[in-house]
């Protein structure tokens, strides 16, 4: 049985392959999803084979609309987002190139959901993404602020995040230890 991982509350991936030249998912965004944060992949390029839906795409700068059967590259360092404001799911291939880290961060996010430590919006909190990001430098990076000023705003929360019990670098948050208070508390 494939691997099947929650991302966010609209969005899913299943694992078809991986290996250390790409990894290759079909991705799940239920309708209803709202913008995800500005991002790039710094080292990676993406590769999306839409299969059924309506997603909304925003590439530096320029935004479109992709349907079944369309097909979109996004080179890294892009800015991008994509996500389904529509009421019905849409499903698209997404293939990584190369796949670096990407299979852990996708592990990571899941594990989080798993053990339900996302708030009641269905998101990791700040703290969450701080030590995450921090950690998967390599995969994602958001975009917006100057980047010294976003890394030195990561690394802080990182920081405060890895005290609150978030520990990504272990392939996932550390387990509570008896007495100890929820992050999301």
């Amino acid at each position: 049985m494939p691997d099947t991982l929650k991302l966010t509350p609209h969005e899913s991936v299943t694992l078809r392959s991986s290996t250390a030249e790409q990894i290759e998912v079909e991705v799940v965004w239920m309708g209803g999803g709202s913008r995800p944060p500005k991002h790039f992949h710094p080292g990676q390029d993406e590769h999306f084979g839409v299969l059924d839906g309506t997603l909304q795409v925003q590439i530096d700068g320029d935004e479109r609309t992709l349907r079944g059967g369309d097909t979109l590259d996004i080179p890294r360092g892009a800015v991008h987002q994509m996500w389904n404001p529509g009421g019905e799911p849409a499903r698209a291939i997404w293939q990584t190139r190369p796949a670096g880290r990407t299979e852990e961060w996708f592990r990571a996010l899941d594990s989080l959901h798993r053990e339900g430590r996302v708030g009641k919006n269905g998101m990791p909190s700040p703290l969450a993404f701080g030590a995450y990001l921090t950690e998967y430098g390599d995969v994602m990076r958001l975009a917006g602020a100057p980047q010294p000023i976003m890394r030195g705003a990561l690394a802080l929360l990182g920081a405060l995040g890895r005290l609150r019990g978030y520990r990504p670098a272990s392939g996932g948050p550390a387990s509570s230890a008896p007495g100890s208070t929820s992050p999301l508390s």
